[in-house]
């Protein structure tokens, strides 16, 4: 009897678990944090980039501050910045993902429009989330069957995720503060679960589930957690699979209830699956139509991407923030990409397979990737887009987990060449984010590096084109500005070329044509945006502005005044309001001799700018042509009582 009591005893369950020394956990902490702030540090004077416009600076609500709040919990993420209903669900089913708008919200109210602290805040936030990961790392080095290296594991798997380049868009963009919290908080309800273990009381359990609360609001998928949690209690505390989940009912509770409140707010519908390529990568064109991939297509595309991750994690390079169509392309399954990629996610499921009676540290790592990765990678339900960079923030703690398993299970090791190896990848990560960080600087260096990787994703090519024509304009009138120009229209070609039906690709290639003052090209180029969406303000405008800049330049420099009559008439349609419209025509229709439409234009000129001294001269002489010398005076005095000298001007402009 006292034998098999002592062999009960020697089991991993019973192990007793060794406290480390205070005093080493907190110089821990002190080193986890200054790695992390290191690798960060030179995101803190960067400006917004990227979907910071969705939720901070382009957010109504955000843009509140706290008074904003409200808004925020009640609608969809997307609506404060579309401000339009419909617009805000342009992906499938929607988002709801509130807490940290909140939290832009009162740091807007606190400190005003001020990146330095959202990076700040961020940095800060990954920093701790290290940390947390170490004491979870801890908890279940000392439940495995190397419990003396609990604090190589934690210490190793702390580290590597810190490091890795991976998570640069994640920390370097202020929005991706989403996934910061997610995990964090994630992490945060299984520690104060696991702290609690064997029987875990309800102070500690209502923490927990309030803290899984805060990271489903984050971003749904901390949901996967509902996985994570049993499995970490039937690996490390080797409780039974049936305990387990009753230990996680409390969770389940928690995710049904914020599914709940998510559908309440954005409702049920998931609706149909997005039409446009941007929003849905498995679109093709045929006949000049898109049609969706067929299984095969869609499921080798997906596979390819699976593969993609597990490259970047290993070797992240090169990184990108945009992976739009066709950055990754359609892929086939006879593709050597897709049969490696397939080959490496078998041989994953086999490594499963072969240490999962053991409970290796490895299996709970992959499978931890697995699980948290498969939110995202578009076999469960369509995310927008084929891959990101941000969606294997969560995974990769389950390759860093993996990593560290694997050392340190190794029956011989010697610690200082471990480390030093170590050292070398970890200085390599670190410098690899460091230099990636900085291209997070602001939207114009992400875009102009990026598109140099990205160079077939037609969203870029638009956003490269966009940045390039903004410096267009910010040059001098010349070849400069003119080459910019140039350039910009060759991305935006590109870009059309990938995805026929851009909107955005249509509208700033007009602007390109625009700039180079071809104003037939830049028309048709808005008019195509037009026919794509007629409600399009912005193309309005700008095709009232290619009309109204032809008409002038008929008439001003060439002297084809038929021509510039067509040209201002139509853009008076489009600029009804707009003085310089109105008045280019009066004078067009003064040239060609028809006085009554000149009086109408000039007339329209002085409601829309009554003080407008010239505006009033010209009318008083359109009346002058028509013989009406009496209103022909009146207009004449107004134009002299607000400016003496326009008489003069008007006087030299006659005899010209």
């Amino acid at each position: 009897m006292a034998s098999r009591k002592t062999r009960k005893k020697s089991k991993p369950s019973k192990r007793s678990v060794q406290p480390l020394d205070a005093r080493l956990v907190k110089r821990t902490w002190i080193g986890l944090c200054i790695v992390g702030f290191l690798c960060y540090a030179n995101t803190l004077p960067h400006g917004y980039t990227q979907d910071d416009a969705i939720v901070i600076t382009d957010n109504m609500y955000t843009k509140d501050g706290i008074s904003g709040i409200p808004g925020l919990l009640t609608k969809d993420t997307f609506f404060g910045f579309f401000k339009t209903e419909g617009k805000s669900r342009l992906v499938s089913g929607g988002r709801y993902r509130p807490l940290t708008p909140v939290m832009f919200a009162v740091e807007y109210e606190l400190f005003g429009e001020s990146p330095f602290i959202g990076h700040l805040i961020n940095v800060l936030l990954y920093c701790l989330t290290g940390v947390l990961i170490f004491h979870v790392l801890l908890w279940m080095g000392q439940r495995t069957a190397w419990p003396d290296r609990a604090w190589h594991f934690a210490m190793i798997g702390a580290g590597l995720f810190l490091v890795h380049p991976l998570h640069t868009e994640v920390v370097a963009n202020i929005k991706g503060r989403d996934e910061i919290m997610s995990l964090l908080l994630s992490l945060t309800a299984l520690w104060l679960m696991l702290r609690a273990l064997p029987k875990p009381d309800l102070k500690q359990t209502g923490l927990a589930m309030l803290a899984f609360l805060g990271a489903l609001l984050s971003k749904e998928n901390a949901i996967t957690f509902l996985a994570i949690i049993p499995l970490t209690l039937v690996f490390f505390a080797r409780t039974s699979w049936m305990k387990a989940v009753r230990a996680t009912l409390p969770f389940l509770a928690v995710a049904v209830l914020f599914l709940v409140i998510r559908g309440q707010v954005i409702g049920w519908e998931f609706g149909d699956t997005p039409r446009e390529l941007l929003n849905n990568p498995f679109l093709k064109i045929e006949n000049g139509q898109y049609v969706d991939f067929d299984i095969g297509e869609k499921l080798a595309t997906i596979t390819y991407t699976l593969g993609k991750y597990l490259q970047l994690l290993f070797f992240p390079h090169p990184l990108t923030h945009d992976y739009y169509p066709r950055h990754i392309d359609l892929m086939q399954w006879g593709d050597w990409q897709v049969l490696l990629s397939l080959l490496a996610y078998l041989a994953l499921v086999a490594a499963v397979v072969m240490g999962w009676r053991k409970r290796h540290v490895h299996v709970f790592g992959i499978l931890f990737y697995l699980i948290t990765l498969s939110i995202v990678s578009n076999v469960v339900f369509p995310v927008g887009t084929n891959m990101s960079e941000r969606f294997a923030y969560m995974p990769s703690l389950g390759w860093a987990i993996a990593m560290a398993g694997l050392v340190c299970s190794m029956k011989k090791i010697t610690w200082r060449r471990t480390y030093i190896v170590l050292g070398i990848v970890a200085l390599l990560f670190a410098g690899r984010t460091v230099i990636r960080n900085a291209v997070w600087k602001d939207n114009r260096t992400l875009f102009l590096t990026d598109i140099h990787t990205s160079d077939q994703s037609a969203k870029l090519l638009a956003a490269a084109g966009g940045e390039t024509l903004a410096m267009a304009l910010e040059a001098p009138e010349g070849p400069e500005r003119e080459g910019l120009a140039t350039q910009a229209h060759d991305y935006l070609v590109r870009a059309l070329t990938i995805h026929p039906n851009y909107k955005l690709a249509y509208l700033l290639k007009g602007n390109a044509h625009f700039y180079l003052k071809q104003w037939d090209q830049a028309i048709a180029s808005y008019e195509r945006v037009l026919q794509l969406d007629p409600d399009n303000t912005e193309a309005q405008r700008n095709l009232g502005m290619a009309y109204r800049d032809a008409g002038r330049q008929f008439g001003e420099q060439d002297g084809n005044i038929a021509a510039a009559l067509n040209y201002l008439t139509r853009a008076v349609q489009f600029l009804p309001d707009d003085y310089e419209t109105v008045h280019s025509l009066g004078v067009a229709y003064g040239l060609s001799n028809q006085p009554q439409q000149a009086i109408e234009m000039f007339k329209r000129g002085v409601e829309i700018a009554p003080n407008n001294a010239t505006a009033h001269y010209n009318l008083g002489f359109a009346y002058q042509q028509a013989g009406d010398l009496q209103n022909a005076q009146k207009h004449r005095d107004i134009a002299v009582s607000l400016d003496p000298e326009v008489a003069n001007r008007g006087a030299r402009n006659e005899n010209q």
